[in-house]
C-alpha cells in the first residue's frame, strides 16, 4: 500500500527543520516546537491539517513581528536538502504566509516567490487574489516573465479557477479574462512543466466556459507541436464529454459508416474481478481514419441510479477498414470508488458517438 501523503512530515524532517531554525534564531526552543506539533491529535490529522498545525507552531515559537519571521523562514527553506518529498514538505512555508501574512502584501509576495522554487505557492497565492486582485494579477504577470520556471508556473497554476484541493476563484469561473492574459504570456513557454500548467488552467476554464477553450484552440492549433499539445491536453474534459466541435477540431468526426461488430462481454462479473470485453471496429470506407475510441461504464449507485465514467481505449490514425480490440475493466476495490451490486452498462464510443451499449450485472 502506498505511503499516505500526510506522512511526509516525519519526526526526522521536523527535527532537521527545527535545527535549521535554531541556526537563524538562537532563542528558538526546539523541544517545545517538536512537542507542540507531535501532540496527541497528530495521528488523526490529514495532510492540510498537519501543514496548518506546523504553520501555527512557526508563529508560536518565532517571537518577533511577521516580516522577521518570514525572513528567517526564507533562509531556513534554502538550507533544506532537496529530495522527492521536498516540494510537498516545503508547502508549510507557503501555508504560514497564507495564514499570517495576508495583511502584509509586499513581504508576503516576496516570500511566496521564494517559497515556490522547487515547491509551489499555488494554494497560498489564491487568498491574495481574493483580497488584492489587481495587485496580485499584476504581480503574476511579472512572474510569467521570470527566468525561473517554478515562478512562471506559479503564475498559471495559482490562477486556475478550479485548482484541486484549493479554494475556488468564483469570479474567474464566470469571467476568466484576467487568467487568459496570463495564459497568453505562458502558452509558448520553453518548459513542459509550465505548459502543462497552462493546459490544466485551460481545462479548468472549459468546465465553465467551453466556448473560450474552443476559440483558443481555433486560434492556436497547428502553429507549433507544443501548442497543439496544450490544446489537446486542455480539451480532455470536453473530449470525454463528446463535445462535437472540439472533436472535429482534432479530426475526430462522427461517421455513420463506423460500426461495432462481434461484441462479446460477460453478463456477470464478481467484485474483485475483471469485466472482459472484445469487439471489432469497422467501416464501409477504405480506412477508419482518425479515431478516438472510448468505452463508458454506467456504474450502479447506492440510490439505484447509474453514473457514467468514460475510459480511453485508443486515439489513433487507423489506415485499415477494421481493427479488433480486447479490453477489460477492473472491479477490484479502490479508495476512489465504491461498487454496488446490480445492473451496470457498458458502451463503446467512437468519435463522440455511442455505437453500442450492453447490460451486465455486478455480483
Amino acid at each position: 500500500m502506498a505511503e499516505l501523503l500526510k506522512n511526509v512530515f516525519t519526526k526526522e524532517y521536523i527535527t532537521d527543520l527545527s535545527k535549521n531554525i535554531k541556526k537563524e534564531y538562537l532563542e528558538f526552543d526546539i523541544e517545545k516546537f517538536i512537542n507542540y506539533i507531535f501532540n496527541d491529535k497528530w495521528e488523526n490529522l490529514e495532510l492540510k491539517e498537519r501543514m496548518r498545525l506546523i504553520s501555527f507552531a512557526f508563529n508560536e515559537f518565532l517571537h518577533m513581528e511577521y516580516e522577521k519571521q518570514v525572513d528567517i523562514l526564507i533562509k531556513v527553506k534554502k538550507e533544506l536538502s532537496y529530495n522527492d518529498s521536498m516540494g510537498l514538505q516545503s508547502m508549510i512555508f507557503q501555508d504560514f504566509v497564507e495564514v499570517f501574512g495576508l495583511d502584509d502584501f509586499d513581504n508576503s509576495i516576496k516570500a511566496l516567490e521564494e517559497f515556490t522554487i522547487n515547491s509551489s505557492s499555488e494554494f497560498a497565492i489564491r487568498q491574495f487574489i481574493l483580497k488584492y486582485e489587481d495587485k496580485t494579477i499584476l504581480q503574476m504577470k511579472k512572474w510569467a516573465k521570470s527566468k525561473n520556471l517554478h515562478i512562471r508556473r506559479l503564475a498559471s497554476e495559482g490562477s486556475r479557477p478550479r485548482l484541486p484541493w484549493a479554494i475556488a476563484l468564483p469570479k474567474y469561473k464566470k469571467d476568466p479574462s484576467k487568467v487568459l492574459e496570463i495564459i497568453e504570456l505562458l502558452k509558448n513557454d520553453e518548459s513542459e512543466y509550465v505548459r502543462k500548467s497552462v493546459a490544466n488552467n485551460l481545462n479548468d476554464i472549459s468546465k465553465d466556459n467551453p466556448h473560450i477553450l474552443i476559440e483558443f484552440i481555433k486560434k492556436n492549433i497547428g502553429k507549433t507541436k507544443e501548442l497543439d499539445w496544450i490544446c489537446k491536453h486542455a480539451s480532455r474534459t470536453l473530449l470525454k464529454a463528446g463535445e462535437k466541435t472540439v472533436l472535429e477540431l482534432f479530426g475526430y468526426k462522427a461517421d455513420k459508416s463506423f460500426s461495432i461488430e462481434s461484441f462479446i462481454c460477460s453478463k456477470e462479473v464478481k467484485e474483485g474481478e475483471n469485466l472482459n470485453f472484445f469487439f471489432d471496429l469497422k467501416t464501409s470506407k477504405k480506412s477508419l481514419g482518425s479515431i478516438r475510441l472510448e468505452y463508458a461504464i454506467d456504474f450502479q449507485k447506492a440510490n439505484g441510479t447509474l453514473s457514467r465514467k468514460v475510459f480511453m481505449i485508443s486515439q489513433n490514425q487507423i489506415k485499415t477498414n477494421s481493427k479488433s480490440f480486447k479490453k477489460y475493466q477492473s472491479f477490484k476495490a479502490i479508495t476512489t470508488r465504491k461498487y454496488h451490486k446490480g445492473l451496470h452498462k457498458i458502451a463503446i464510443i467512437v468519435n463522440g458517438e455511442e455505437k453500442i451499449i450492453e447490460e451486465f450485472n455486478l455480483i
